[in-house]
């Protein structure tokens, strides 16, 4: 049986969330949220990895409109973010309109109106807004012999919490974001570690700590209090930008302290220098960690660095022909960042898919409309990713964008808005020009930032502010319309 609504909202992330309060305090309430969980939380509930927690401040990462005076400590766990995603979505009324348990199919543009197709039922709407994230599906490296393999196999971002690690012996294949939290977090219970790097990454201190009972209570009793260090968390982040995207050399600098910690935390010549990139901080995520090297130090955990040829069924043989024998593999091999399983669901004008029209690679005006996608928004679409800030103001800025685009909508009577060819072109341009000079692309490395063809498709090359300010307002002389 099928549902008409005047929006479709795709995913429960904080963009998603974020959509559905901001569309109801703004008046709209003839819309639905499609999810295929049985919750709400996008990555932040399905990443359960032990050690899983975020890498930005908690006062930055979390809602403007919704502060929280109560978090634990000055970088989230998991638990605590799934958990205020679930307390926005009751406090804010968003949950009646939440429909889980539908994994989206197909949405296609026919005749003026968007078809999308579950597997429970089918949806019509005049608008689609698009919050699936690129932290959603799990890549797996192709690995041969892998279907032979007698032992656990699972991904970090699937982890499997009925198998009981202790005593086993587990290769980790992986050394990006993941793998460095969840490490340190299994090392002490298996018996082996053998941890298969291909490129060693930059680790930087971790500066955690303990909220304070009294500095809870002050952040309940005077939010403006709480308001103001998250300002001063932002601007910190902000200035970071001039080593990774305007002054490459500060990465140089910047590099001296990462170079310190490795020393100070592996006194083993020989790990040391695995430990070691050769390439400069930044190129890829720059990481922060206080016990992932010394994890590696322990008896029980081999860094690998000879590729991998093949697996057994009772181990993995390098490329040197050495076979190490063990009993689980753990993939912490990131996500699907550039090649997103919404490029084959969505299809536009003419039927063309989203996959088809980023032929040349993915592209978006200011990252949310797609031209030959009339009424179609995406949330975290292409280069709205960051290296150094919270993703959830890039989020609050597009989803100000989507307001006023169906605001226009509604006082100006139109019934299709879609971005102008040109107006994209010329946007995408200038994004792939700033970044030509970026540590991203100077850095000397490869990275998932960047797709098959070498272009960083994927994160924003300025300041988060001039982001805000491009997305303030709607223009519509940049889109095609069609009046009611």
């Amino acid at each position: 049986m099928g549902e008409r609504h005047r929006i479709v909202v795709i995913g429960t992330g904080f963009a998603g969330i974020g959509m559905a309060v901001r569309l109801k305090q703004a008046g709209y309430d003839d819309f639905v949220v499609l999810e295929r969980a049985e919750d709400v939380g996008g990555t932040w509930r399905d990443n359960t990895y032990p050690g899983c927690r975020c890498d930005v401040p908690s006062h930055l990462y979390s809602f403007s409109f919704a502060p929280n005076p109560d978090w634990s400590s000055t970088f989230s766990p998991q638990p605590e973010i799934e958990d205020y995603l679930r307390k926005v979505t009751e406090s804010y009324g968003v949950r009646p309109h939440i429909r889980f348990g539908n994994t989206v199919e197909s949405a296609r543009w026919v005749d003026g109106t968007w078809q999308i197709t579950t597997n429970q039922q089918t949806f019509t709407a005049d608008v689609v807004l698009s919050g699936m994230g690129p932290l959603a599906e799990p890549s797996y490296p192709k690995l041969p012999g892998i279907e032979d393999f007698e032992g656990e196999v699972f991904h970090s971002a699937r982890w499997n919490h009925d198998l009981d690690l202790s005593g086993r012996k587990v290769a980790v294949i992986g050394t990006g974001a993941s793998a460095i939290q969840f490490v340190p977090a299994i090392q002490p219970e298996v018996e082996e570690l053998h941890l298969f790097q291909r490129t060693p990454p930059w680790v930087m201190p971790r500066p955690d700590r303990k909220i304070t009972a009294a500095e809870k209570a002050i952040f309940r009793r005077f939010p403006l209090v709480q308001k103001a260090v998250r300002a001063g968390i932002y601007w910190g982040r902000e200035s970071m930008v001039l080593g990774f995207a305007k002054l490459p050399a500060i990465m140089k600098q910047a590099q001296k302290v990462a170079e310190k910690h490795l020393a100070h935390q592996v006194r083993e010549p020989l790990l040391r220098a695995k430990l070691t990139p050769d390439f400069t901080l930044g190129c890829k995520r720059v990481l922060i960690s206080d016990d992932y090297y010394p994890a590696l130090a322990r008896p029980n955990v081999e860094v690998v660095t000879d590729g991998i040829a093949e697996v057994t069924p009772t181990g993995i043989v390098t490329t040197e022909g050495v076979k190490h024998e063990v009993d689980t593999i753990v993939y912490g091999t990131g996500f699907k960042v550039t090649d997103l399983p919404v490029m084959d669901m969505v299809h536009g004008r003419d039927g063309v898919a989203l996959r088809e029209a980023w032929g040349d690679g993915m592209e978006a005006h200011l990252g949310t409309a797609i031209a030959g996608f009339p009424n179609f928004f995406m949330l975290i679409g292409p280069n709205t990713g960051l290296g150094h800030s919270s993703m959830v103001f890039m989020i609050e800025s597009q989803i100000a964008y989507i307001l006023d685009a169906l605001k226009t909508m509604d006082a100006q009577g139109l019934r299709e808005v879609e971005v102008r060819p040109d107006v994209q072109r010329a946007f995408v341009d200038g994004v792939r020009s700033s970044m030509r000079n970026t540590i991203w692309t100077r850095g000397g490395c490869t990275s998932w930032y960047l797709d098959s063809e070498g272009r960083n498709t994927t994160l924003w090359p300025s300041f988060t502010f001039r982001f805000r300010q491009l997305t303030r307002r709607f223009d519509p002389d940049e889109y095609q319309t069609l009046a009611m």
